[in-house]
């Protein structure tokens, strides 16, 4: 994220450059180089940073799914919150959502935890923090991304009509707490983690609900079924 050098899909750009020329995204920069410069390992790569944006312009964006932090482990996190890449273990919380979509929808579930085909398809899965160090957990917390993030949600809460957000856990639905609910469906369930998923995720049916009122607004449902076959596009 060097000067002059952000790439972001341009319909993102538009409603987001202001964002970089503030002074807590030169901050949150200066922060990025320093660490890299440290010898620590940043995920995911750079050029995955906005991958969730790139993936899904604002006016296709349909369904939005709020994580916290990338996931730490190597080869892990590429950009899309729950998302791992093709050969990557599944984590918990995603066999859990596997779960419920099984349940709720007969989908079985994948052989991976690849989601760009969601993506793909309108599903914006967004963390609030966009990078994280090699086995420490939280640890771009308090930095600017935050900030930054709160800024997507804002511009798909005010140029978007009739999006589903699903907020899993406090955290999400804290940070997504003023999403306009005249204007849009906001669903809420405790996290898909092993530790609360069985506190009211299980059985909460967003992917159908979801689906529900796309159609009702005359929109195109989520096709919630993953490829069995994946190719990763950089």
């Amino acid at each position: 994220m060097a000067e002059g050098e952000v790439r972001l899909e341009e319909s993102w750009k538009h409603v987001l450059g202001p964002e970089f020329e503030n002074p807590y995204m030169s901050e949150l920069r200066r922060f990025l180089v320093a660490e890299k410069q440290a010898g620590k390992r940043i995920f995911p790569k750079g050029s995955e940073y906005f991958r969730a944006l790139d993936l899904t312009p604002l006016e296709h964006v349909k369904v939005v799914i709020l994580g916290q932090d990338p996931y730490h482990g190597y080869g892990q996190a590429h950009g899309l919150c729950f998302s791992v890449r093709p050969g990557v273990r599944i984590p918990p919380s995603l066999v859990n959502i596997y779960k419920e979509m099984e349940t709720d929808l007969g989908i079985r579930p994948a052989n991976h935890g690849f989601l760009e085909h969601w993506a793909s398809q309108g599903v914006l899965l967004l963390n609030s923090v966009l990078t994280v160090e090699e086995a420490r957990a939280a640890s771009h917390q308090g930095r600017g991304w935050e900030r930054f993030t709160d800024a997507v949600i804002r511009a798909v809460n005010e140029d978007c009509d009739g999006v589903v957000f699903m907020l899993w856990g406090s955290y999400a639905q804290k940070k997504a707490a003023f999403v306009d609910t005249k204007k849009h469906l906001v669903l809420k369930a405790p996290h898909p983690s092993p530790l609360s998923a069985h506190n009211g995720f299980f059985g909460c049916r967003h992917f159908s609900k979801a689906n529900d009122f796309l159609i009702s607004r005359g929109k195109e449902p989520i096709d919630w079924q993953l490829p069995e076959r994946v190719t990763v596009n950089n």
